[in-house]
């Protein structure tokens, strides 16, 4: 069990990242390239990355087990910026650090403090090993993520929109009580399903919430309890890549396939950028389907400093068959559809 103890000003510093983390991306899809689990969600990707990956996995399969602790310094905080910077901080990181938790994962691998063999060279500071690892990590991520990173980042975009209407609504605490059902807000503590026993008190530093593609299952958190707090959860998948929102065929048929893209990419609030990532049309096309939608009453639209934010209206959440109230539409985004 995971808990992650909050105080008045842990709340108040509750936070979502800006946009995915590409180093958490990189290193939370190498366990997926591993294990069998979510072929609906992973299966195509993982035989088309496996393709195209060489030696470089070698090296990444000592330092990232397929289950349990990986080095935290493989994730620093400068990922979200981007793949050039978050190497560069995995490049800067104090020799001291990687050689202690290099030995803490030989620890709960082997029940004793010893560093693996295939990574005592990079343990010892020199400056061509954290070459070699920063080099496997790009080539990985070139080959297994980089492809697939516009699709990656429309899925963590679009729960961002979920999360940020949940916080308007009710606060830091409707925002906590809207992630994932593996993960349960019991005021003032956030409780998740997890491999060991751990409790995270945040002690006024607050939290930093980051959805990500390639998390499955369970929330990930940093080992080392002196680093800024992070909380990474996967974001909703549907259970087959071809299965639609409920609605969208007969919609389509009525308003056209782009329209209805654009209507169901609308969700719980985007930007015209947003709305042309998830729906996989240009600036262009997205802004003037937005305002088809508008016109008929479907979209309500917004301006906010130099961008506008576009959210359905009640007809246009009824019409892709979807609830009526902000708090419906959150949980049919986390259930789906109730029937009886």
């Amino acid at each position: 069990m995971l808990r992650i103890h909050f105080s008045g000003n842990d709340l108040a510093g509750v936070r979502m990242a800006a946009q995915p983390d590409v180093l958490w991306e990189t290193i939370l899809s190498f366990h997926r390239l591993r294990d069998r689990r979510g072929p609906m969600v992973y299966g195509e990707w993982r035989s088309e990355a496996r393709v195209r990956l060489g030696a470089e996995t070698r090296l990444l399969a000592a330092l990232v087990p397929g289950r349990g602790y990986f080095p935290d310094f493989l994730t620093p905080p400068q990922g979200v910026l981007g793949v050039d910077e978050g190497l560069d901080a995995i490049r800067a990181t104090p020799p001291g650090r990687i050689h202690a938790e290099l030995a803490l994962l030989g620890a709960t691998r082997a029940g004793r403090p010893a560093v693996p063999a295939a990574l005592r060279a990079l343990a010892e500071g020199a400056s061509e090993p954290l070459g070699r690892l920063v080099g496997a990590l790009r080539g990985y991520h070139r080959a297994a993520v980089e492809p697939y990173w516009s699709h990656v980042r429309a899925r963590v975009e679009a729960d961002r929109a979920l999360r940020g209407r949940a916080l308007l609504d009710g606060g830091a605490e409707e925002l906590l009580d809207s992630l994932p059902p593996m993960l349960r807000w019991r005021s003032p503590v956030l409780e998740a399903d997890y491999p060991v026993e751990r409790d995270v008190h945040l002690d006024g530093r607050g939290l930093l919430l980051q959805p990500s593609y390639f998390c499955r299952g369970t929330p990930v958190v940093l080992r080392d309890p002196g680093l800024p707090p992070v909380l990474v959860y996967p974001v909703t998948h549907s259970e087959a890549p071809t299965v639609r929102e409920p609605g969208l065929p007969s919609l389509a048929k009525l308003v056209g396939h782009t329209r209805s893209a654009v209507l169901s990419a609308i969700g719980e609030g985007g930007t015209t950028s947003e709305l042309a990532r998830r729906a996989g049309v240009s600036l262009a096309s997205a802004s003037q389907h937005a305002g088809v939608l508008r016109e008929a009453g479907l979209v309500t639209t917004l301006r906010h400093g130099n961008a506008v934010l576009h959210t359905l209206t009640p007809l246009g959440a009824a019409l892709l068959g979807g609830a009526r109230t902000p708090r419906e539409a959150r949980c049919y985004a986390r259930n789906g559809p109730v029937t009886s």
